[in-house]
């Protein structure tokens, strides 16, 4: 820069130019947060993640009173929020956003040690990657744990960066890295591997009262593990976040690998591919985007880690490399989340982390040729070329959805119906769906008291791939009556689950056809046990049947029989 441009600057301090960093990346989601605030999550994940907190308040346990597959951390963390503000839809997804922006400032604050323009730059290709998931803005433990992990690392390298000169800070930062670094294993336990090796890449070569600090900061937040044991018991706790996840879900849930060129494997994804996206510029169709996307995945994990680990041998004692390293290798760390299910969101979810790291291999390169004359402008030429390059290749996963937010913003492209009741809000994608809803709403307190146990399933009970656990959230006079709040299939569904008590016990079903053509290639299209549909059918009688859809009722409302007395004859508006 020239001695006159130096002048002209001057009034930019760097405190000044990190403010305007930070807000830059602010606005960024400024623009498409009214858009994602009134658009439809994924109606069971945002369902459970509405419920589980709210039952938690009322006494109910994780993985006791209702299956949880992953840390109790984040049900914890959202609990108090709403404690704070409210059990409501838009708390929730303001919850949702913090840990996006977890994620986004966690890369900016470890990218900034290449200078401001490259802390934004990765902060913002990380938010294109974060940002669409699951319809935006659900507080999925998954991106809380990977929010957490990344401060960690930012943490615990600004604690090395202070070593030898200021070991009392240094020490300081060591104590909260350990704690965030536990606090994100007690978001997802499953993280503990892309944690634990970049702590060990991060704190290589450190003395042995930084590394111990660490580990004592750990170790004071992990022992929530321990209270949570010993709320539910080690068995019930092991069951539901080890055995569970690992051995009963997995057939389920698990996707071709790689994804399939012709045809989108994942149900979840088709039903979001039924409007093209109206992308302006030539692009692959949504399957194809998704199989490109599987290997550049694994191509940029191996690229960012192959850089690092050059860039380090070149000077061991270099800040800049290790801390590529170590973050190189929480990138690494995260590959099986993309490998477990091969759909954009778990490629999302690991993609704001490698992704983001590839301008500042760019960097480094060109670093190793000799000084930079101006660093600003390479920094800006690395992050807008991976930008670029993201937004033509996967369009449809990155730039098309941060677009479409964008418009529904200015109510343009809306296609999410209201779903509303005594003051709590939900956002449906089909206009049929939220008519029968809200007759069904209206219709259970005419037939239920305050206290009776609700149970929400699927029409036929053999199959459990998904669930409306919304209506959960909606009915919370109506306490669940099945601890599968969150169904999956080769779990709820098996022999022995426990299902059909559950539902032995309710007072009142709401079943659900809305999933019944779910159809993806794995063990999720196998029966499971009828026990559930034979209660239903001794044990209930018919209500009512809201909205129809391909010959079915798409609601089915059930109430428990009184005695042995017969059911009353079906009424008018059903079809069976």
């Amino acid at each position: 820069m020239s001695p006159a441009a130096q002048t002209r600057w001057a009034w930019l301090t760097p405190r000044r130019r990190t403010y305007i960093a930070l807000g830059i990346i602010v606005a960024v989601y400024a623009i498409p947060l009214r858009g994602m605030l009134r658009s439809q999550g994924a109606p069971m994940e945002e369902g459970f993640m509405l419920v589980f907190p709210e039952r938690l308040l009322h006494g109910d346990l994780p993985n006791a009173d209702y299956l949880h597959l992953y840390g109790p951390g984040s049900i914890w963390a959202l609990a108090g929020w709403f404690k704070i503000f409210g059990v409501n839809l838009a708390a929730e997804r303001f919850f949702g956003l913090m840990q996006q922006f977890a994620v986004v400032f966690g890369m900016y604050s470890i990218a900034r040690h290449w200078g401001r323009t490259a802390g934004l730059g990765c902060a913002l290709i990380s938010a294109l990657f974060i940002l669409p998931p699951l319809g935006g803005l659900v507080p999925l433990a998954w991106v809380g744990g990977v929010g957490l992990g990344l401060v960690a690392v930012s943490v615990v390298l600004e604690g090395r960066r202070r070593l030898p000169g200021d070991t009392k800070s240094a020490y300081r930062w060591a104590v909260v890295a350990g704690v965030v670094a536990g606090v994100a294993v007690l978001f997802r336990l499953d993280l503990i591997v892309a944690v634990g090796i970049a702590g060990l890449a991060a704190t290589w070569g450190t003395t042995t009262a930084f590394k111990a600090r660490i580990f004592t900061g750990f170790g004071v937040a992990v022992v929530g593990y321990l209270i949570h044991a010993i709320l539910v018991g080690p068995g019930v706790a092991i069951q539901g976040m080890v055995l569970d996840p690992v051995f009963k879900l997995r057939g389920g849930r698990t996707l071709p690998i790689p994804p399939s060129w012709g045809q989108l494997d994942g149900f979840l994804e088709r039903s979001r591919a039924t409007v093209p996206p109206q992308w302006p510029f030539p692009s692959f169709n949504t399957s194809q985007q998704l199989f490109v996307w599987f290997f550049l995945l694994l191509a940029t994990v191996m690229f960012v880690l192959g850089v690092a680990i050059w860039s380090l041998r070149r000077d061991p004692t270099r800040f800049r490399a290790r801390a590529l390293f170590a973050t190189a290798i929480f990138g690494l760390g995260l590959v099986p989340q993309a490998i477990q299910r091969v759909d954009s969101a778990h490629f999302g979810w690991v993609s704001c982390v490698s992704v983001a790291l590839v301008p500042l291999c760019f960097l480094e390169i060109r670093a190793a040729r000799g000084p930079v004359r101006d660093q600003r402008r390479a920094a800006l030429l690395s992050a807008g070329a991976v930008l670029i390059v993201a937004s033509l290749t996967v369009p449809y996963f990155t730039a098309w959805p941060f677009a479409d937010y964008t418009a529904q913003t200015f109510n343009r492209h809306r296609v999410a119906n209201r779903i509303e009741r005594n003051g709590r809000i939900f956002y449906y994608g089909r206009s049929d769906v939220q008519r029968a809803a809200t007759a069904l709403l209206a219709e259970v307190p005419r037939i239920a008291n305050p206290g009776d146990k609700l149970f929400v399933g699927t029409t036929d009970l053999r199959y459990t791939p998904y669930s409306d656990a919304w209506f959960y959230y909606m009915l919370p006079e109506f306490p669940p009556g099945t601890r599968y709040i969150e169904m999956d299939p080769g779990v709820a569904n098996a022999k022995g689950s426990g299902l059909a008590e559950d539902l032995r016990s309710s007072d009142i079903a709401i079943l659900s056809s809305v999933w019944n053509d779910w159809s993806e290639p794995n063990d999720s299209r196998n029966p499971g046990s009828n026990a559930a549909n034979k209660v239903l059918k001794s044990d209930f009688c018919l209500v009512g049947s809201y909205g129809f859809a391909q010959g079915y009722p798409l609601y089915e409302l059930f109430q428990r029989r009184s005695g042995n007395a017969p059911c009353p004859p079906p009424p008018e508006n059903t079809a069976r």
